[in-house]
C-alpha cells in the first residue's frame, strides 16, 4: 500500500510539471489564433495555400500543406502560429495521443501520466518546429507539394523536406526549424520525463522518432492528392 502511495505521488509531481507546459502552449496558442483573426490585412491571413479541405482521407489534419496549383501568399507570423495551433489542438491529436499513449510511448509511467506526456511531448514539438522556429528565422513551415514526376522522385522530395526548407521570400534553406525545433523539443521533453527516461539516448530517441513521423507525414501530403482524385474517379462524376 505505501509502495502505491508514493507511486502515486511520483506520477501526481511529474504531471504537475506537464500542465504547466501544455497550459503555456495553450495560451500562446490561443492568443496567435486571436490576433491571426484580428488581423484580417495580413497577407497570409487565412490563406494556408491549401485548394482543397484542409484534411487528408477527411480526417487527419492536414491544413500547412500548398499544393502545386496554388497560388500562396508569403506567409505571416500570425499565420505561422495560427496553422501551428490547428494541428497541435486538432480534434484527431487527441485520440491519435491516445492511442500513442497506449503502445507504451510517453515514458515508464502510468497511462495517465503517459497521455499527458505524449500530448505535451506533441504540443511542443509543433510549436517549435512549425510556430516558434520558423517566426525567429524567418521560414516557412509549410510543406509544398511537388505533385508531378515519378514515385521514387516525390517520394525523395517528401522526405528530402525534413531537411530542406523554404525562407519566407522563397528561397531554399537548411530546415533548422524542423531538426532543431525536434531536438530543443525532445530536450525539453527532460523537464517532465521520469527520471529513468531522462538520458542521452533518451532524447535522441525522441528526437529521431519525431523527425520519422514529420516525414512519414511528408509522404502523406505528397500523395494525398492522387489517392483523392482516385477515391472521386471510383465515386463517379455525379458525386462530389
Amino acid at each position: 500500500m505505501l509502495l502505491y502511495v508514493r507511486h502515486v505521488i511520483r506520477s501526481s509531481a511529474r504531471l504537475a510539471l506537464v500542465l504547466p507546459v501544455l497550459l503555456v502552449a495553450s495560451t500562446v496558442a490561443v492568443r496567435a489564433q486571436q490576433t491571426d483573426k484580428a488581423t484580417p490585412e495580413s497577407p497570409a491571413a487565412g490563406d494556408t495555400g491549401h485548394a482543397d479541405v484542409p484534411r487528408m482521407f477527411g480526417m487527419l489534419p492536414n491544413y500547412g500543406t500548398v499544393e502545386p496549383a496554388t497560388h500562396a501568399q508569403p506567409i505571416a507570423t500570425p499565420q505561422i502560429f495560427a496553422l501551428a495551433t490547428k494541428n497541435s489542438f486538432d480534434p484527431v491529436v487527441f485520440p491519435f495521443v491516445g492511442f500513442s499513449a497506449g503502445l507504451g510511448q510517453g515514458g515508464s509511467g502510468d497511462y495517465a501520466e503517459r497521455y499527458a506526456t505524449v500530448l505535451a511531448d506533441n504540443t511542443i514539438g509543433n510549436l517549435m518546429t512549425s510556430a516558434i522556429m520558423p517566426a525567429a528565422l524567418h521560414q516557412d513551415p509549410r510543406y509544398y507539394e511537388l505533385g508531378s514526376g515519378g514515385v521514387l522522385r516525390r517520394t525523395g522530395y517528401a522526405l528530402s523536406r525534413t531537411l530542406v526548407t523554404r525562407a519566407r521570400t522563397g528561397e531554399r534553406q537548411f530546415n533548422v526549424s524542423e531538426i532543431g525545433g525536434n531536438l530543443a523539443a525532445a530536450s525539453m521533453s527532460n523537464i517532465y520525463y521520469a527520471p529513468g527516461d531522462r538520458s542521452v539516448s533518451g532524447t535522441l530517441t525522441r528526437w529521431g522518432t519525431q523527425v520519422m513521423w514529420d516525414a512519414l507525414s511528408n509522404e502523406l501530403k505528397e500523395f494525398w492528392p492522387d489517392v483523392r482524385a482516385f477515391i472521386r474517379s471510383r465515386r463517379g462524376p455525379q458525386q462530389p
